[in-house]
């Protein structure tokens, strides 16, 4: 049997993780498949042969990236330089759009087909990026069902797959289940959720516990922070040793079940949101970004949500603390008015119970596969 090379790029960790998963469904399909690339500790673990990890520049905002962009294009040099040598039979680009539709143009210009797994946000914000997805992508693989049409205006064909978290986050007992129906637990458990970016940890971790602080000062509290797998320990560890506003854990895995153990979660923006809904735990979304990247962003998105729970759900489901509103005595005090109220909570309950049907049918990553090994295919017999 002779082996294919598959050249695939994440570069944060919720793209790590489904192309891990993608991966794995490739090889049970196609086991002469060899999958090199960037990623982080997901995608080696799934067998794929690293060039660099995607850790050296998962950054949130457009300033945060300016402090990485040498090493962004040394590191997209050095894939094109692989892809030239490998020849691979194409490329999985997963989400990354900022550094995937350079490498994108890149590998069409060289002949290598592209499929394009988890759209960028084009329908949110830039959407002039769509000229660049039409012109060297060869498949687009979205994750919601309102992205198809977006790109059938453009006049391009997207397949809808459907969202792997919903694969990928188990259905578990949540902590609020063992509490009485129209009571309050004794003692309120919450998750803190800071991100997987060290620009992000930097700036919400600490916001956290001085909320943490005065949410422990009112009422009984013990606390998880909750690392995701691209943190590295030491990156909390200063910021942990010096808290004494009450009881502090640190989850690992399995961090799903640290999640639903929870009363509430702290939790920053992005996939890790639609986690912790998914999930059932209520939550308050955290999102701050450098001053100069707010004021762009507030000029070019055009989405009514920051979170991806209330965007999924067309409403606002859950708080969203953007800002300056994402400051310790705002957090605490939503957390606060949250936990105060079982009918509050039971409300928000019953809107993230709506979020995994949105989400469509299980076996996204299986789908996927298809769609990859489907061109993979068109490809050999054209040839």
């Amino acid at each position: 049997m002779t082996r294919r090379d598959l050249l695939v790029v994440a570069g944060e960790a919720s793209g790590d993780l489904h192309a891990a998963r993608l991966m794995r469904e490739l090889s049970m399909r196609r086991p002469e498949l060899a999958f090199f690339g960037l990623g982080s500790a997901q995608m080696r673990e799934a067998g794929a042969e690293l060039v660099a990890d995607a850790a050296e520049i998962s950054v949130v905002g457009i300033v945060e990236a300016l402090s990485v962009v040498g090493r962004a294009r040394r590191i997209l040099a050095r894939l094109v330089a692989e892809a030239e040598r490998r020849r691979p039979a194409a490329a999985l680009l997963v989400d990354f759009p900022d550094f995937n539709l350079r490498l994108a143009r890149r590998l069409h210009r060289m002949g290598i087909p592209v499929v394009y797994y988890v759209s960028p946000q084009i329908w949110a914000w830039r959407p002039w990026r769509v000229r660049s997805i039409v012109e060297s992508v060869d498949r687009m693989l979205v994750l919601f069902p309102f992205e198809v049409p977006f790109y059938a205006r453009h006049g391009m064909r997207a397949v809808h797959v459907g969202h792997p978290l919903v694969d990928e986050v188990p259905v578990l007992a949540q902590a609020w289940d063992a509490v009485p129906a129209g009571r309050l637990p004794e003692r309120f458990e919450i998750a803190l959720l800071p991100g997987s970016r060290r620009s992000e940890i930097a700036s919400l971790l600490p916001l956290q516990l001085a909320a943490l602080e005065r949410i422990a000062g009112a009422i009984p509290v013990r606390a998880t922070v909750v690392r995701a797998p691209s943190i590295a320990p030491e990156l909390l560890a200063p910021q942990l040793e010096r808290f004494r506003g009450c009881e502090v854990a640190v989850a690992e895995e399995p961090r799903f079940e640290a999640i639903a153990g929870a009363h509430l979660a702290l939790c920053a923006s992005g996939t890790a949101t639609l986690e912790t809904g998914l999930l059932g735990t209520p939550l308050v979304m955290l999102y701050r970004l450098a001053g100069l990247t707010w004021r762009l962003a507030q000029l070019l998105v055009r989405v009514p949500y920051a979170s991806l729970v209330n965007l999924v759900l067309e409403r606002p489901a859950v708080p969203e603390l953007v800002q300056r509103a994402a400051d310790p005595g705002r957090v605490a005090a939503e957390a606060l008015g949250l936990l105060a109220s079982r009918a509050a909570i039971d409300r928000m309950r019953a809107d993230l119970a709506e979020l995994r049907p949105r989400l469509g049918r299980p076996g996204a990553s299986g789908r996927a596969a298809d769609e990859v090994l489907g061109l993979l295919d068109e490809r050999e017999r054209a040839a």
